[in-house]
């Protein structure tokens, strides 16, 4: 089963190594905290690095509060094995901790990916496969 990230956090893997005053350093473990996440469930299988681009957040599902152009990071992953429905993921990611202020161009009430709240989803799984 293959699934879609987007997000409005910074999750830009980097690869950078421990610096507590390094962004690049920030960036790498919001990426992690996505993989480790989805790895409560499942293995998840990355070919491919997130991809930022700026883009009309119009239509995507975010939440109410996000209106114009914004930096969207999306990837994709495939499961080892398992077969997890989406909204499985949304519940896990719900309000799990990030590190804010790096690449966002939103601003965020809490520093978490939100699922549920309507106004301030700022993250969105979608199953492709």
């Amino acid at each position: 089963m293959k699934y879609q990230v987007t997000t409005l956090i910074d999750i830009t893997e980097t690869r950078a190594r421990f610096d507590k005053n390094d962004v690049d350093w920030h960036r790498q473990q919001n990426y992690m905290t996505v993989l480790q996440t989805i790895g409560l469930r499942a293995n998840p299988i990355v070919e491919k690095s997130p991809v930022s681009r700026k883009t009309s957040v119009k239509d995507l599902g975010f939440g109410s509060k996000f209106k114009g152009q914004h930096q969207v990071w999306q990837f994709e992953f495939d499961l080892d094995f398992a077969t997890i429905d989406q909204h499985v993921l949304e519940d896990d990611f719900d309000l799990v901790p990030v590190i804010s202020g790096l690449g966002e161009t939103v601003n965020l009430d809490k520093s978490a990916f939100v699922t549920r709240d309507r106004e301030t989803v700022n993250l969105i799984f979608k199953c492709i496969d």
